[in-house]
C-alpha cells in the first residue's frame, strides 16, 4: 500500500531527457508507451490492454477499457498523444496497439522502460510508466489552470481521494497567484504614490 501512495515527479529538464531518450530507443512500444503516459497520464494496464479501435481520431477521445476494475472511461486524445499513436505502427492481426509475443496482448516490457530510464538519468527508484503518469498529474496540479475535480476526471480516479495526494500541489499555485496579486497592489499603489509625489513637487 505504501508503494501504491508514492508520487513521483520530473522536472522539466527530466521531462526533456525522458522524452529524447525515448524518441531515440529502438523499442518503438516501449519509447511510444512513456511518451503516452507523461501525455495523457494513462495507467500501465490500461496501454497493454488498449487497442486501435479505442482510438476515437474523429472525435479526439481514447476509451479505456475496465481501468482498474472499474466501468469503461474516455479521456482526451490531445494533440501530442494524436500525432504519437498517428505515426505508431500497426501490427498486422493484431488489434493491439502495443501487441505482445504473436499479437496478443502485452504483459510486460519491463526491461526496454528501465533501459529508457536509466538511459535518460532518471534514478533508479522512478516507475517508468507510472512515475510518468504522476508526472502528468502533478504537472497539471502545479499548473494553477487545472482543478482537481478535472483532474481526478482525467486521471479516472474513482474516489477524489486518491486526486487528493496532488492538492498541495495545488495550494502552491494558489500561493503564486496570491503573491501576484499583492505584487500588483503593491505596484499600483507605488505608483499612485510617486503620482501623488510629482503633482505636489509641481506645486
Amino acid at each position: 500500500m505504501k508503494n501504491s501512495l508514492k508520487t513521483e515527479s520530473l522536472d522539466s529538464a527530466q521531462i526533456k531527457r525522458l522524452i529524447e531518450t525515448a524518441e531515440a530507443d529502438p523499442n518503438v512500444d516501449a519509447s511510444a508507451m512513456i511518451r503516452l503516459a507523461l501525455f495523457t497520464g494513462m495507467r500501465r494496464g490500461e496501454m497493454m490492454k488498449l487497442k486501435w479501435e479505442h482510438i476515437d481520431f474523429k472525435q479526439g477521445f481514447i476509451t479505456l477499457k475496465d481501468p482498474k476494475g472499474g466501468t469503461d472511461q474516455t479521456i482526451p486524445l490531445n494533440d501530442p498523444a494524436r500525432r504519437l499513436l498517428e505515426a505508431h505502427p500497426r501490427t498486422e492481426g493484431s488489434p493491439f496497439i502495443f501487441p505482445g509475443n504473436k499479437g496478443q496482448q502485452r504483459v510486460d516490457n519491463k526491461r526496454s522502460l528501465r533501459r529508457i530510464r536509466d538511459n535518460a538519468g532518471l534514478p533508479k527508484d522512478f516507475r517508468p510508466l507510472h512515475g510518468c503518469r504522476h508526472a502528468f498529474a502533478s504537472l497539471l496540479a502545479s499548473s494553477g489552470q487545472v482543478d482537481l475535480y478535472r483532474l481526478q476526471k482525467l486521471l479516472t480516479h474513482k474516489s477524489f481521494s486518491m486526486t487528493e495526494r496532488y492538492a498541495h500541489l495545488s495550494d502552491e499555485s494558489l500561493k503564486n497567484a496570491s503573491n501576484v496579486a499583492g505584487t500588483i497592489i503593491t505596484q499600483a499603489v507605488t505608483t499612485a504614490s510617486e503620482k501623488s509625489q510629482e503633482k505636489k513637487s509641481d506645486k
